[in-house]
C-alpha cells in the first residue's frame, strides 16, 4: 500500500498548566488521548511519549519570534515546512497577510504534492455562505484554505457532505441543523465520524481535515464546554483509531497555537502545541522540534521532494 497521510488539525491548542479551573485537558477525563500519551493528561509536564501505535511531541509554535504566535503564521508555518514569523518579520494573524501569502504562493505541501501527481484535499464540507463569502472576496481564506487554492484544488461544499465525500467542520454535522437551518444532512456519532475521516482519507495522498471549534472556544467559551468539545474529539479519535492502519501512511494531529488550554485569558499563549504522529512511520518525526519540521517529515511519508 502507498503511504498516505491524514492530518487533523485543532485550532488553538496548547499544553498548558495541570489545572482544573482553567485547562480542560485536566478537568475532563479523555481515554483516547490520553492513551496515546501513556495514560497522562495533555499539559506542559508531559514530554515526549512513545506508545505502541503513537509518537506525542510538545512542538515549539513560537519558533525564536518574540510575541504570542497566531493562526495565519502558525498556520501557514504547518503547510510550508518555512519558519514564517521569522521570515516576515512578526506574528500575525487570524488570516494570512500579504508578505504570508506570497509565501505561500511560493510553495506548500498541496502545491508539492499535485506537482508529483498526486492527490489531496480539504477533507472539510463548507456550507454556502461560507462560498458565497470567498467568491466574492468578501472573506479572505485561512493560511491552509489558501494554500489550497493555491495549488489549485477546489472547497467541499454541501453535495460533498450529502455525498459522504466530506464530514462537517463540528465533525458531528449537528452545527449544520442547529446553527444553518438544515433538517436533512447527516449528522454522525464522534465515533462514526473517525471512521468516516479515516476511511475518506484515503482517497487522498495528502487529506487536511481542520477543526476550529477549539479556538472559537478558546476565546469566547467556559471549561464546561471545552471539555464537552474535547468529550467529543476524545470519541473522534476513538473511531480514527480504530480504522486506522498503522501500514497504511500515517495520522497527524497538531495546532498553530496555544489557546484553549487556559479558558478565561481569551488570549494566545506561548505554550508549544501538542504534536502526535500515529502509523509504523511515525519515528520519521522523531527530531520533530517546531512546527516548520512537519513538512519536511511528511515528504519523506510520501516520498517527494521540494518542487522550486
Amino acid at each position: 500500500m502507498t503511504p498516505h497521510i491524514l492530518l487533523i488539525f485543532l485550532d488553538g491548542v496548547g499544553l498548558g498548566d495541570d489545572n482544573s479551573g482553567t485547562n480542560p485537558f485536566s478537568a475532563g477525563d479523555f481515554p483516547t488521548l490520553q492513551s496515546l500519551t501513556n495514560g497522562l493528561r495533555w499539559t506542559r509536564d508531559t514530554s515526549i511519549q512513545s506508545t505502541p501505535r503513537s509518537l506525542f511531541i510538545p512542538t515549539d509554535a513560537q519558533m525564536g519570534v518574540a510575541g504570542l504566535p497566531q493562526s495565519g503564521t502558525g498556520q501557514a508555518t504547518i503547510v510550508t515546512g518555512r519558519n514564517i514569523p521569522q521570515l516576515i518579520g512578526e506574528h500575525y494573524g487570524p488570516k494570512p497577510n500579504i508578505a504570508t501569502r506570497e509565501l505561500l504562493d511560493e510553495g506548500n505541501f498541496f502545491k508539492d504534492v499535485v506537482a508529483h501527481d498526486k492527490t489531496t484535499a480539504l477533507l472539510e464540507a463548507y456550507p454556502p455562505p461560507w462560498h458565497k463569502g470567498i467568491n466574492r472576496g468578501k472573506n479572505l481564506p485561512s493560511s491552509y484554505q489558501y494554500a489550497l487554492k493555491s495549488a489549485g484544488m477546489r472547497f467541499f461544499d454541501e453535495s460533498d457532505l450529502r455525498a459522504g465525500r466530506a464530514i462537517s467542520g463540528d465533525w458531528t454535522g449537528a452545527g449544520w441543523h442547529s446553527q444553518l437551518g438544515y433538517t436533512d444532512t447527516p449528522i454522525l456519532t464522534p465515533f462514526e465520524a473517525g471512521v468516516k475521516l479515516a476511511e475518506i482519507s484515503r482517497e487522498y495522498d495528502f487529506a487536511f481535515f481542520s477543526h476550529w471549534l477549539t479556538d472559537v472556544i478558546g476565546h469566547r467559551g467556559t471549561i464546561g464546554e471545552a471539555i464537552d468539545l474535547l468529550t467529543t474529539f476524545d470519541g473522534v479519535m476513538a473511531g480514527v483509531l480504530s480504522a486506522w492502519d498503522d501500514n497504511e501512511g500515517v495520522v497527524i494531529v497538531t495546532s498553530d497555537h496555544g489557546n484553549m488550554e487556559d479558558i478565561g485569558n481569551r488570549h494566545h499563549t506561548a505554550n508549544r502545541v501538542p504534536t502526535v504522529i500515529i502509523g509504523d512511520q511515525r519515528g520519521i518525526f522523531a527530531d520533530l522540534d517546531d512546527l516548520a519540521g512537519i513538512v519536511g517529515c511528511m515528504r519523506q511519508v510520501l516520498g517527494i521532494s521540494v518542487i522550486l
